[in-house]
């Protein structure tokens, strides 16, 4: 009843666009709409038809995932089997994902219709299935609340086992163990220790460098759990902390607590950004957050909504995305805050746990 609900709310969406079918080929959005977890393969979905389309590798797996579907076997020449595939559907107008597909791809599709002959003409759209996927079933809320709970007790454990000496890698690599130990999936990304200098790297990997007191250590961790992420990022400090680290920290934290207070639906993500980021700019330090507040996690580590400068997502109920504010200094380190929430009734509650 889940995946069917999924394609009438598509459905809708395609009468609104004036499309007459819409070609899936983005992994999370084939998944969402079907159940199938193969790495190849594309969904068309039109008002009355739903086509899995994919190779002899996966045909079996596309029959026992996604039962309701019609299965199509993918050829090696895209020129024969695209315009076979849309034939007699009577697609004028076939939207595919224009955010995801290729231009090479969209070429070889192009070219194959026009060679065939076929009265289909690819329309570009974008983020239909992703806006569907921003607003969260209670089912997906439970997964994600799983893979939440999964880092937060990783967090905890680090904290116990972490010491001066320990390199990033050392402790990257216990943490992995840890995460993959206590249920999580493949992990969502890489984890990221990031200590001293390196922490003012939003995006470091981990490096022999040695865990040192008194100087901040960034440590961002993701689990999943039925094909669903968490993020959680945590900044920490061994031995006594210096001015420097007790100011950051507290405006980064002020900027988040403020944040999560405040936000609210109907809010678009800018708005919800300015929050946390005025209180950041009013300590001077405006050009050292770089990113956006937030972004929607699910199936994806990164979707909608996307909280940021010039987003004009809006924010409502069902909705879950993280809530990281951070400071970046160069030659010195950084500190962010993250933690996964939920707009319900209006308002932020926050799924994570893990002690600040």
């Amino acid at each position: 009843m889940k995946i069917e609900n999924r394609l009438q709310n598509l459905r809708h969406i395609l009468v609104d666009k004036e499309l007459d079918g819409f070609l899936v080929t983005q992994t999370e959005n084939r998944y969402y709409l079907s159940g199938f977890d193969g790495s190849a393969g594309f969904l068309l979905i039109t008002p009355q038809d739903t086509i899995l389309a994919t190779d002899f590798r996966y045909i079996e797996q596309a029959k026992a995932q996604a039962p309701d579907y019609e299965i199509f076997l993918i050829s090696n020449d895209i020129a024969v089997w695209f315009p076979q595939l849309v034939a007699d559907l009577n697609l004028r107008r076939l939207g595919f994902e224009a955010g995801h597909i290729t231009f090479t791809m969209y070429h070889r599709l192009t070219e194959a219709l026009n060679k065939a002959q076929s009265q289909s003409s690819l329309v570009p759209a974008d983020r239909l299935v992703e806006s569907l996927r921003a607003i969260k079933e209670p089912e997906e809320i439970e997964l994600i609340t799983q893979a939440v709970a999964i880092t937060d007790e990783a967090l905890n454990y680090i904290q116990g086992e972490i010491s001066t000496g320990m390199s990033e890698k050392e402790v990257a690599w216990e943490i992995e163990k840890f995460l993959r130990e206590n249920g999580s999936q493949s992990i969502p990304f890489d984890v990221m220790v990031a200590s001293g200098p390196n922490s003012a790297l939003p995006h470091a990997k981990p490096s022999p460098r040695t865990i040192q007191s008194g100087k901040p250590v960034i440590i961002d961790i993701g689990a999943r759990v039925g094909g669903y992420s968490s993020d959680l990022s945590r900044t920490i400090c061994l031995g006594t902390p210096n001015s420097t680290f007790n100011r950051v920290y507290d405006t980064v934290l002020g900027a988040q607590l403020t944040a999560m207070a405040i936000v609210k639906e109907g809010m678009t993500g800018e708005e919800a950004d300015s929050l946390a980021r005025v209180v950041i700019e009013e300590a001077i330090y405006g050009e050292a957050f770089g990113h956006g507040l937030g972004h929607g996690i699910g199936l994806a580590t990164h979707e909608l909504p996307r909280l940021g400068p010039n987003s004009t997502d809006q924010l409502v109920n069902g909705m879950v995305f993280t809530i990281e504010p951070a400071i970046y200094l160069t030659g010195w380190g950084g500190v962010r805050i993250e933690d996964v929430v939920r707009m319900e009734g209006g308002k932020l509650r926050a799924i994570s746990k893990a002690k600040k």
